[in-house]
Protein backbone atom coordinates (compact mmCIF):
# COMPACT_ATOMS: atom_id res chain seq x y z
CA UNK A 1 0.00 0.00 0.00
CA UNK A 2 0.91 3.42 -0.78
CA UNK A 3 2.57 5.71 2.19
CA UNK A 4 -0.54 8.33 3.53
CA UNK A 5 0.41 11.63 3.87
CA UNK A 6 -1.43 14.74 5.26
CA UNK A 7 -1.35 17.42 2.45
CA UNK A 8 -0.96 19.39 4.39
CA UNK A 9 1.32 17.86 6.93
CA UNK A 10 4.34 18.31 4.66
CA UNK A 11 6.93 16.62 7.22
CA UNK A 12 4.28 13.82 8.03
CA UNK A 13 4.41 10.24 6.54
CA UNK A 14 1.26 7.65 7.44
CA UNK A 15 3.18 5.82 10.60
CA UNK A 16 3.74 6.20 14.05
CA UNK A 17 7.38 6.21 15.12
CA UNK A 18 8.68 2.91 16.70
CA UNK A 19 11.49 5.11 19.12
CA UNK A 20 12.70 4.00 22.23
CA UNK A 21 13.79 6.34 25.32
CA UNK A 22 17.78 5.34 25.95
CA UNK A 23 20.47 6.69 28.14
CA UNK A 24 21.97 9.82 27.02
CA UNK A 25 26.04 9.71 26.65
CA UNK A 26 28.12 11.08 29.58
CA UNK A 27 29.38 14.77 28.91
CA UNK A 28 32.29 14.73 26.77
CA UNK A 29 35.60 16.61 28.04
CA UNK A 30 36.81 18.49 24.73
CA UNK A 31 35.45 20.59 23.08
CA UNK A 32 33.69 20.57 19.92
CA UNK A 33 36.77 20.16 17.36
CA UNK A 34 36.42 18.15 14.15
CA UNK A 35 38.55 15.45 16.46
CA UNK A 36 35.45 15.53 19.51
CA UNK A 37 32.82 15.21 17.01
CA UNK A 38 34.61 12.65 16.15
CA UNK A 39 34.97 11.07 19.22
CA UNK A 40 31.69 11.28 19.84
CA UNK A 41 30.81 9.78 16.65
CA UNK A 42 32.85 7.17 17.69
CA UNK A 43 30.87 6.55 21.10
CA UNK A 44 27.81 6.83 19.24
CA UNK A 45 29.26 3.73 16.99
CA UNK A 46 30.14 1.62 19.97
CA UNK A 47 26.00 2.43 21.58
CA UNK A 48 24.88 1.51 17.93
CA UNK A 49 27.17 -2.16 17.86
CA UNK A 50 25.52 -2.78 21.16
CA UNK A 51 22.58 -2.17 21.07
CA UNK A 52 22.38 -4.64 17.99
CA UNK A 53 23.63 -7.25 20.51
CA UNK A 54 20.56 -7.29 22.26
CA UNK A 55 16.74 -8.18 21.53
CA UNK A 56 15.24 -5.19 19.38
CA UNK A 57 12.91 -3.15 21.81
CA UNK A 58 10.14 -1.12 19.92
CA UNK A 59 9.89 1.43 22.85
CA UNK A 60 6.11 1.94 22.78
CA UNK A 61 5.89 3.29 26.03
CA UNK A 62 2.53 5.32 25.79
CA UNK A 63 2.72 9.27 26.00
CA UNK A 64 0.88 11.60 28.65
CA UNK A 65 -2.65 11.09 28.52
CA UNK A 66 -3.34 14.35 27.32
CA UNK A 67 -1.86 13.85 24.31
CA UNK A 68 -3.15 10.37 23.20
CA UNK A 69 -5.13 10.76 19.93
CA UNK A 70 -4.95 13.85 19.53
CA UNK A 71 -6.53 14.57 15.55
CA UNK A 72 -4.61 16.29 12.87
CA UNK A 73 -6.48 20.30 14.10
CA UNK A 74 -5.63 19.91 17.29
CA UNK A 75 -2.18 18.92 16.46
CA UNK A 76 -1.42 21.62 13.93
CA UNK A 77 -2.47 24.35 16.64
CA UNK A 78 0.85 23.22 19.07
CA UNK A 79 3.54 25.71 17.27
CA UNK A 80 6.76 26.25 18.43
CA UNK A 81 7.53 30.03 19.48
CA UNK A 82 10.30 31.25 16.88
CA UNK A 83 11.76 33.32 19.94
CA UNK A 84 12.77 30.37 21.93
CA UNK A 85 14.30 28.77 19.01
CA UNK A 86 18.14 27.38 19.98
CA UNK A 87 21.36 28.99 19.66
CA UNK A 88 19.11 32.07 17.62
CA UNK A 89 21.00 34.86 19.73
CA UNK A 90 24.09 34.31 18.15
CA UNK A 91 25.38 32.50 14.70
CA UNK A 92 23.66 31.52 11.56
CA UNK A 93 21.97 28.74 12.67
CA UNK A 94 19.05 27.69 14.76
CA UNK A 95 17.22 24.74 15.74
CA UNK A 96 13.25 24.56 16.13
CA UNK A 97 11.67 21.47 18.22
CA UNK A 98 8.66 19.40 17.12
CA UNK A 99 5.95 18.51 19.93
CA UNK A 100 4.74 14.64 20.45
CA UNK A 101 1.29 14.01 19.63
CA UNK A 102 -0.88 12.90 16.63
CA UNK A 103 1.31 10.74 14.36
CA UNK A 104 4.24 11.11 17.00
CA UNK A 105 2.91 8.96 19.86
CA UNK A 106 6.81 8.35 20.93
CA UNK A 107 9.65 10.89 21.51
CA UNK A 108 13.64 11.01 20.04
CA UNK A 109 16.00 11.81 22.67
CA UNK A 110 17.68 15.29 21.88
CA UNK A 111 21.11 16.36 22.91
CA UNK A 112 23.12 19.36 22.55
CA UNK A 113 27.00 19.11 21.92
CA UNK A 114 27.87 23.02 22.90
CA UNK A 115 31.77 23.51 23.65
CA UNK A 116 32.55 20.11 24.15
CA UNK A 117 29.24 19.65 27.04
CA UNK A 118 27.05 16.71 25.77
CA UNK A 119 23.38 18.24 27.35
CA UNK A 120 20.07 16.50 27.28
CA UNK A 121 17.23 18.58 25.68
CA UNK A 122 14.01 18.53 27.77
CA UNK A 123 10.74 18.67 26.99
CA UNK A 124 10.05 22.88 27.84
CA UNK A 125 6.29 23.05 27.45
CA UNK A 126 6.94 26.73 27.37
CA UNK A 127 8.75 26.87 24.10
CA UNK A 128 5.78 26.10 22.73
CA UNK A 129 2.24 27.79 21.95
CA UNK A 130 -0.78 25.61 22.19
CA UNK A 131 -3.83 27.81 20.34
CA UNK A 132 -7.76 27.22 19.78
CA UNK A 133 -8.36 23.37 20.67
CA UNK A 134 -5.11 22.83 22.17
CA UNK A 135 -4.88 25.91 24.51
CA UNK A 136 -6.42 23.74 27.23
CA UNK A 137 -3.12 21.19 26.96
CA UNK A 138 -0.67 23.14 29.56
CA UNK A 139 -2.79 22.70 32.19
CA UNK A 140 -2.68 19.16 32.06
CA UNK A 141 0.33 16.61 32.97
CA UNK A 142 2.30 16.91 29.98
CA UNK A 143 5.44 14.73 31.95
CA UNK A 144 7.30 12.58 29.61
CA UNK A 145 5.93 14.38 26.52
CA UNK A 146 9.34 14.72 24.74
CA UNK A 147 9.86 15.88 21.45
CA UNK A 148 9.05 14.39 18.50
CA UNK A 149 11.49 15.96 16.14
CA UNK A 150 13.43 19.31 15.10
CA UNK A 151 14.07 21.43 12.06
CA UNK A 152 16.81 23.30 11.03
CA UNK A 153 17.33 27.12 10.09
CA UNK A 154 19.75 29.41 8.35
CA UNK A 155 19.79 32.67 6.47
CA UNK A 156 19.08 31.10 2.69
CA UNK A 157 16.98 33.70 0.45
CA UNK A 158 17.42 37.00 3.32
CA UNK A 159 20.17 37.65 5.75
CA UNK A 160 18.16 39.00 8.24
CA UNK A 161 15.78 35.99 8.39
CA UNK A 162 16.55 32.26 8.95
CA UNK A 163 14.78 30.06 6.46
CA UNK A 164 14.04 26.51 7.33
CA UNK A 165 15.88 24.04 5.24
CA UNK A 166 15.70 20.65 6.80
CA UNK A 167 13.38 18.68 9.25
CA UNK A 168 14.24 15.49 11.01
CA UNK A 169 11.12 14.50 12.03
CA UNK A 170 9.29 10.54 11.48
CA UNK A 171 11.05 6.81 11.64
CA UNK A 172 14.10 7.53 9.77
CA UNK A 173 13.05 10.64 7.53
CA UNK A 174 14.63 13.87 6.94
CA UNK A 175 13.79 16.74 4.35
CA UNK A 176 15.64 18.90 2.43
CA UNK A 177 14.60 22.65 0.54
CA UNK A 178 16.89 24.92 -1.15
CA UNK A 179 16.93 28.25 -2.19
CA UNK A 180 13.50 29.12 -3.32
CA UNK A 181 12.31 25.79 -3.42
CA UNK A 182 10.02 24.35 -1.32
CA UNK A 183 9.28 20.93 0.35
CA UNK A 184 8.37 18.18 -1.90
CA UNK A 185 10.22 14.31 -1.25
CA UNK A 186 11.60 13.00 1.29
CA UNK A 187 15.68 11.31 2.34
CA UNK A 188 15.71 8.30 4.77
CA UNK A 189 18.43 6.81 6.74
CA UNK A 190 17.38 3.51 5.44
CA UNK A 191 14.29 1.04 3.62
CA UNK A 192 14.57 -2.54 4.35
CA UNK A 193 12.17 -4.71 2.91
CA UNK A 194 10.59 -2.08 1.24
CA UNK A 195 7.97 -3.50 -2.04
CA UNK A 196 8.13 -7.14 -0.16
CA UNK A 197 5.36 -9.34 0.48
CA UNK A 198 6.28 -9.64 4.43
CA UNK A 199 5.75 -5.48 4.85
CA UNK A 200 8.15 -3.10 4.75
CA UNK A 201 10.65 -2.23 8.05
CA UNK A 202 10.93 0.96 9.01
CA UNK A 203 14.18 1.79 11.06
CA UNK A 204 13.47 4.78 13.15
CA UNK A 205 15.86 7.75 14.55
CA UNK A 206 15.52 7.20 18.18
CA UNK A 207 18.57 9.95 19.25
CA UNK A 208 20.01 12.87 18.25
CA UNK A 209 23.11 14.72 19.07
CA UNK A 210 23.19 18.54 17.63
CA UNK A 211 26.73 19.88 17.89
CA UNK A 212 26.53 23.43 17.86
CA UNK A 213 28.36 25.33 15.00
CA UNK A 214 30.73 28.37 15.52
CA UNK A 215 28.99 31.40 15.12
CA UNK A 216 30.49 32.45 11.63
CA UNK A 217 30.14 28.27 10.18
CA UNK A 218 28.41 27.70 7.28
CA UNK A 219 27.51 23.87 7.97
CA UNK A 220 26.63 22.10 10.96
CA UNK A 221 26.81 18.82 12.17
CA UNK A 222 24.61 15.87 13.65
CA UNK A 223 24.77 12.46 14.89
CA UNK A 224 22.27 9.88 15.39
CA UNK A 225 21.15 6.90 16.66
CA UNK A 226 19.02 4.31 14.58
CA UNK A 227 17.44 1.02 15.49
CA UNK A 228 15.37 -1.32 13.68
CA UNK A 229 14.20 -5.38 14.39
CA UNK A 230 17.38 -6.16 11.91
CA UNK A 231 19.79 -3.54 13.01
CA UNK A 232 21.37 -0.61 14.62
CA UNK A 233 22.99 2.14 13.27
CA UNK A 234 25.54 5.04 13.83
CA UNK A 235 24.68 7.95 11.76
CA UNK A 236 26.64 11.23 10.89
CA UNK A 237 25.32 14.36 8.78
CA UNK A 238 26.99 17.02 7.94
CA UNK A 239 25.17 19.39 6.63
CA UNK A 240 25.65 23.04 4.17
CA UNK A 241 23.12 24.85 3.35
CA UNK A 242 22.98 27.36 0.51
CA UNK A 243 21.08 27.30 -3.12
CA UNK A 244 21.33 23.62 -2.87
CA UNK A 245 21.54 21.79 0.52
CA UNK A 246 24.61 19.24 0.75
CA UNK A 247 24.86 16.18 3.30
CA UNK A 248 27.48 14.22 3.58
CA UNK A 249 26.10 11.16 5.64
CA UNK A 250 28.46 8.59 6.91
CA UNK A 251 26.10 5.40 8.54
CA UNK A 252 27.48 2.58 10.73
CA UNK A 253 25.16 -0.62 10.61
CA UNK A 254 25.25 -3.59 12.71
CA UNK A 255 22.61 -6.29 11.99
CA UNK A 256 20.69 -8.20 14.23
CA UNK A 257 19.62 -10.83 11.59
CA UNK A 258 19.91 -11.50 8.13
CA UNK A 259 18.46 -8.16 5.83
CA UNK A 260 16.64 -9.57 2.66
CA UNK A 261 16.94 -6.32 1.04
CA UNK A 262 18.57 -3.12 2.20
CA UNK A 263 17.82 0.07 0.69
CA UNK A 264 20.96 2.21 0.89
CA UNK A 265 20.50 6.13 0.40
CA UNK A 266 16.14 5.95 0.04
CA UNK A 267 14.19 8.63 -1.79
CA UNK A 268 10.30 8.70 -1.10
CA UNK A 269 8.22 10.76 -3.31
CA UNK A 270 4.53 11.32 -5.22
CA UNK A 271 3.95 11.09 -8.60
CA UNK A 272 -0.14 10.89 -8.96
CA UNK A 273 -0.46 11.85 -12.84
CA UNK A 274 1.48 13.58 -15.54
CA UNK A 275 2.57 12.99 -18.93
CA UNK A 276 3.03 9.18 -18.44
CA UNK A 277 -0.14 9.12 -17.50
CA UNK A 278 -2.44 6.57 -20.00
CA UNK A 279 -5.81 7.86 -19.04
CA UNK A 280 -8.04 10.77 -18.96
CA UNK A 281 -7.66 12.09 -15.15
CA UNK A 282 -10.90 14.07 -13.84
CA UNK A 283 -8.75 17.06 -12.46
CA UNK A 284 -8.00 20.24 -13.51
CA UNK A 285 -4.45 20.22 -13.45
CA UNK A 286 -2.27 18.17 -16.09
CA UNK A 287 0.41 17.04 -13.70
CA UNK A 288 0.39 16.07 -10.04
CA UNK A 289 3.69 15.11 -8.84
CA UNK A 290 6.81 16.02 -6.65
CA UNK A 291 8.89 13.97 -9.00
CA UNK A 292 8.54 13.09 -12.62
CA UNK A 293 11.68 10.64 -13.12
CA UNK A 294 14.24 8.89 -11.86
CA UNK A 295 17.69 9.70 -12.89
CA UNK A 296 20.65 7.72 -12.96
CA UNK A 297 24.71 8.33 -13.72
CA UNK A 298 25.84 4.46 -14.24
CA UNK A 299 29.42 3.24 -13.45
CA UNK A 300 30.27 3.20 -17.16
CA UNK A 301 29.24 6.82 -17.38
CA UNK A 302 25.85 6.19 -19.00
CA UNK A 303 22.56 9.00 -18.22
CA UNK A 304 19.46 6.86 -17.78
CA UNK A 305 16.14 9.03 -17.38
CA UNK A 306 13.40 6.84 -16.18
CA UNK A 307 9.67 8.40 -15.97
CA UNK A 308 7.66 7.66 -13.25
CA UNK A 309 4.48 6.23 -13.08
CA UNK A 310 0.86 5.87 -11.09
CA UNK A 311 0.73 2.22 -11.93
CA UNK A 312 -2.17 0.02 -11.68
CA UNK A 313 -0.57 -2.52 -9.49
CA UNK A 314 3.20 -2.81 -7.84
CA UNK A 315 5.47 -2.22 -10.08
CA UNK A 316 9.22 -3.31 -9.06
CA UNK A 317 12.62 -2.34 -11.42
CA UNK A 318 15.93 -2.69 -11.11
CA UNK A 319 18.73 -1.29 -13.26
CA UNK A 320 21.93 -2.99 -12.32
CA UNK A 321 24.87 -1.63 -12.20
CA UNK A 322 28.80 -1.38 -10.72
CA UNK A 323 30.21 1.34 -8.63
CA UNK A 324 27.50 3.87 -9.80
CA UNK A 325 28.32 7.55 -10.16
CA UNK A 326 24.68 8.13 -8.55
CA UNK A 327 21.31 8.41 -8.65
CA UNK A 328 18.09 10.80 -7.99
CA UNK A 329 14.74 11.52 -8.16
CA UNK A 330 14.09 14.67 -9.90
CA UNK A 331 11.07 17.71 -10.86
CA UNK A 332 12.52 17.90 -14.62
CA UNK A 333 9.31 20.33 -15.33
CA UNK A 334 9.56 23.30 -13.73
CA UNK A 335 6.86 25.97 -15.33
CA UNK A 336 4.05 26.78 -13.40
CA UNK A 337 2.09 25.79 -16.24
CA UNK A 338 2.49 22.84 -16.05
CA UNK A 339 0.77 21.80 -12.71
CA UNK A 340 -1.64 25.31 -12.57
CA UNK A 341 -1.64 24.89 -8.72
CA UNK A 342 -1.01 27.52 -6.84
CA UNK A 343 -0.94 26.31 -3.22
CA UNK A 344 1.36 23.30 -4.00
CA UNK A 345 3.39 24.35 -6.25
CA UNK A 346 4.93 22.00 -7.94
CA UNK A 347 6.87 23.78 -9.70
CA UNK A 348 9.26 24.54 -6.98
CA UNK A 349 9.47 21.28 -5.33
CA UNK A 350 13.84 19.98 -5.13
CA UNK A 351 15.00 17.31 -6.65
CA UNK A 352 17.27 15.11 -4.95
CA UNK A 353 20.86 13.37 -6.28
CA UNK A 354 22.80 10.71 -4.26
CA UNK A 355 26.22 10.38 -5.04
CA UNK A 356 28.48 7.79 -3.58
CA UNK A 357 31.42 9.09 -1.90
CA UNK A 358 33.09 5.41 -1.61
CA UNK A 359 32.57 2.35 -4.31
CA UNK A 360 29.36 0.32 -4.04
CA UNK A 361 30.31 -2.16 -5.72
CA UNK A 362 28.16 -4.53 -7.70
CA UNK A 363 24.20 -4.20 -7.04
CA UNK A 364 20.70 -2.26 -8.57
CA UNK A 365 19.57 0.90 -8.22
CA UNK A 366 15.57 -0.37 -7.24
CA UNK A 367 12.82 1.90 -8.64
CA UNK A 368 9.14 0.85 -6.33
CA UNK A 369 6.13 2.56 -8.12
CA UNK A 370 2.84 2.04 -6.19
CA UNK A 371 -0.67 2.58 -6.80
CA UNK A 372 -1.97 5.52 -5.46
CA UNK A 373 -5.31 7.44 -5.78
CA UNK A 374 -4.17 10.86 -5.36
CA UNK A 375 -1.60 12.95 -4.04
CA UNK A 376 -2.09 12.26 -0.31
CA UNK A 377 0.26 9.19 -0.71
CA UNK A 378 3.80 9.02 -1.24
CA UNK A 379 4.12 6.71 -3.72
CA UNK A 380 7.13 6.11 -5.04
CA UNK A 381 10.47 5.02 -3.39
CA UNK A 382 14.49 5.10 -4.83
CA UNK A 383 17.42 3.08 -3.55
CA UNK A 384 20.07 1.18 -3.76
CA UNK A 385 20.79 -2.74 -2.92
CA UNK A 386 24.39 -3.83 -2.92
CA UNK A 387 24.60 -7.58 -4.31
CA UNK A 388 26.39 -8.27 -1.42
CA UNK A 389 23.77 -9.13 1.55
CA UNK A 390 24.10 -8.15 4.87
CA UNK A 391 24.10 -10.80 7.26
CA UNK A 392 23.55 -11.65 11.14
CA UNK A 393 26.34 -10.32 13.23
CA UNK A 394 28.03 -8.31 9.99
CA UNK A 395 28.67 -4.58 9.90
CA UNK A 396 28.79 -1.90 7.36
CA UNK A 397 29.84 1.49 6.75
CA UNK A 398 27.98 3.72 3.94
CA UNK A 399 29.74 6.86 2.80
CA UNK A 400 27.72 9.09 0.35
CA UNK A 401 26.37 12.56 -0.32
CA UNK A 402 23.16 13.66 -0.75
CA UNK A 403 21.92 17.01 -2.17
CA UNK A 404 19.10 19.03 -3.61
CA UNK A 405 19.19 20.71 -7.40
CA UNK A 406 16.50 21.88 -9.46
CA UNK A 407 15.82 20.29 -12.85
CA UNK A 408 19.30 18.87 -13.65
CA UNK A 409 22.42 18.20 -11.29
CA UNK A 410 25.04 20.52 -12.43
CA UNK A 411 27.40 17.64 -13.72
CA UNK A 412 24.94 16.35 -15.81
CA UNK A 413 26.02 17.25 -19.64
CA UNK A 414 24.17 15.08 -22.11
CA UNK A 415 21.18 16.08 -24.00
CA UNK A 416 18.14 14.96 -21.66
CA UNK A 417 14.32 14.18 -21.73
CA UNK A 418 12.33 16.65 -21.71
CA UNK A 419 9.00 14.81 -22.52
CA UNK A 420 7.14 11.60 -22.90
CA UNK A 421 3.73 11.14 -24.63
CA UNK A 422 1.98 7.92 -25.48
CA UNK A 423 -1.11 6.62 -26.93
CA UNK A 424 -3.01 4.31 -29.30
CA UNK A 425 -0.43 4.29 -32.43
CA UNK A 426 -3.38 4.47 -35.29
CA UNK A 427 -4.29 7.35 -37.46
CA UNK A 428 -7.34 9.10 -37.92
CA UNK A 429 -9.48 7.80 -40.96
CA UNK A 430 -7.26 4.88 -41.41
CA UNK A 431 -9.75 2.15 -43.44
CA UNK A 432 -7.68 -0.64 -41.32
CA UNK A 433 -6.64 0.61 -37.89
CA UNK A 434 -4.27 -1.19 -36.46
CA UNK A 435 -5.14 -3.01 -33.13
CA UNK A 436 -5.83 -0.74 -30.12
CA UNK A 437 -2.80 -2.54 -28.31
CA UNK A 438 -0.36 -0.56 -30.27
CA UNK A 439 1.20 2.58 -29.24
CA UNK A 440 2.90 5.95 -30.62
CA UNK A 441 5.10 7.16 -27.79
CA UNK A 442 7.53 10.49 -28.40
CA UNK A 443 10.12 11.43 -26.28
CA UNK A 444 11.46 15.03 -26.82
CA UNK A 445 15.02 15.91 -25.81
CA UNK A 446 16.79 19.24 -25.53
CA UNK A 447 20.04 20.97 -24.11
CA UNK A 448 23.63 19.73 -24.77
CA UNK A 449 24.52 18.97 -27.84
CA UNK A 450 21.43 19.37 -29.60
CA UNK A 451 21.72 23.19 -28.58
CA UNK A 452 21.60 25.14 -31.62
CA UNK A 453 21.97 22.37 -33.70
CA UNK A 454 21.36 22.95 -37.32
CA UNK A 455 17.82 20.66 -38.38
CA UNK A 456 19.67 19.35 -40.98
CA UNK A 457 22.12 17.49 -39.19
CA UNK A 458 21.78 13.89 -38.87
CA UNK A 459 20.62 12.74 -35.86
CA UNK A 460 19.14 9.51 -35.42
CA UNK A 461 17.25 7.81 -32.87
CA UNK A 462 18.61 4.36 -31.71
CA UNK A 463 16.17 2.12 -29.62
CA UNK A 464 15.92 -1.71 -28.18
CA UNK A 465 12.93 -3.38 -27.20
CA UNK A 466 13.09 -6.66 -24.97
CA UNK A 467 9.42 -7.68 -26.37
CA UNK A 468 7.31 -5.93 -29.01
CA UNK A 469 7.72 -5.26 -32.50
CA UNK A 470 8.81 -1.64 -33.17
CA UNK A 471 7.88 0.54 -36.34
CA UNK A 472 8.29 3.94 -37.76
CA UNK A 473 11.65 5.03 -35.38
CA UNK A 474 12.40 8.08 -36.35
CA UNK A 475 14.05 11.61 -35.29
CA UNK A 476 12.94 15.26 -35.93
CA UNK A 477 13.84 18.68 -34.87
CA UNK A 478 11.06 20.00 -32.71
CA UNK A 479 9.71 23.72 -34.52
CA UNK A 480 11.67 25.82 -31.52
CA UNK A 481 14.98 24.82 -33.00
CA UNK A 482 15.84 23.90 -29.38
CA UNK A 483 15.26 20.16 -29.34
CA UNK A 484 14.43 16.90 -30.97
CA UNK A 485 11.72 14.46 -31.03
CA UNK A 486 11.93 10.64 -31.55
CA UNK A 487 8.94 8.98 -31.85
CA UNK A 488 7.92 5.34 -32.60
CA UNK A 489 5.14 2.82 -32.55
CA UNK A 490 5.32 -0.16 -30.24
CA UNK A 491 3.14 -3.98 -31.04
CA UNK A 492 3.34 -5.41 -27.66
CA UNK A 493 4.02 -9.17 -27.43
CA UNK A 494 0.35 -9.85 -25.79
CA UNK A 495 0.05 -8.83 -22.67
CA UNK A 496 4.22 -9.34 -21.58
CA UNK A 497 5.69 -5.90 -20.93
CA UNK A 498 8.43 -4.38 -23.11
CA UNK A 499 11.81 -2.84 -21.45
CA UNK A 500 12.66 -0.03 -23.78
CA UNK A 501 15.61 1.67 -24.12
CA UNK A 502 16.06 5.09 -26.52
CA UNK A 503 18.84 7.41 -27.18
CA UNK A 504 19.81 10.22 -29.87
CA UNK A 505 23.46 9.60 -32.08
CA UNK A 506 25.13 12.05 -34.18
CA UNK A 507 27.30 10.07 -36.20
CA UNK A 508 29.51 7.97 -34.19
CA UNK A 509 28.69 9.64 -30.95
CA UNK A 510 25.56 8.87 -28.18
CA UNK A 511 24.83 12.68 -27.80
CA UNK A 512 21.80 12.07 -25.28
CA UNK A 513 20.83 9.90 -21.74
CA UNK A 514 19.03 6.96 -22.45
CA UNK A 515 15.53 7.01 -22.10
CA UNK A 516 14.17 3.91 -20.11
CA UNK A 517 10.62 2.89 -20.15
CA UNK A 518 8.88 -0.14 -19.28
CA UNK A 519 5.26 -0.40 -20.97
CA UNK A 520 2.93 -2.64 -19.53
CA UNK A 521 -0.07 -3.27 -21.63
CA UNK A 522 -2.26 -3.71 -18.81
CA UNK A 523 -1.86 -0.20 -18.03
CA UNK A 524 -3.67 0.81 -21.14
CA UNK A 525 -7.64 1.90 -20.89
Amino acid sequence: MPLRRHPRLMACLAMALLLALSPALPAAAETTTPQAVEALFERVTERAEALAGRPHDPGTGALPEALRDLDYDTYRQIRFRPEAALWSDEGLFSVQLFHTGFLFESPVRLHMVEDGEVTALDFDAARFRYDDAAAELPERDLTGAGHAGFRLHFPLNRADYQDEFAVFLGASYFRLVGRGQGYGLSARGLAIDTALPRGEEFPAFREFWLVRPAPEATRMTVLALLDSPSLAGAYRFDIAPGRDIQVEVTARLFARRDVERLGVAPLTSMFAHGDTTPRAVDDHRPAVHDSDGLLVHTGSGEWIWRPLTNPRSLRVSSLLDHDPEGFGLAQRERDFDRYLDLEARYDRRPSQWVEPLAPWGAGRVQLVEIPAPDETHDNIVAFWVSDTPLRTGESRELHYRTRTFGAEPAEAAPARVTRTRQGWGGGPGDPSPPPRSRRHFMVDFAGGELEGLSPDQPVAAELTASRGEIHHLQARPLPDGRGWRASFRLDPDGRQPSDLRLHLRLHDKVISETWNHVWHPDEQR
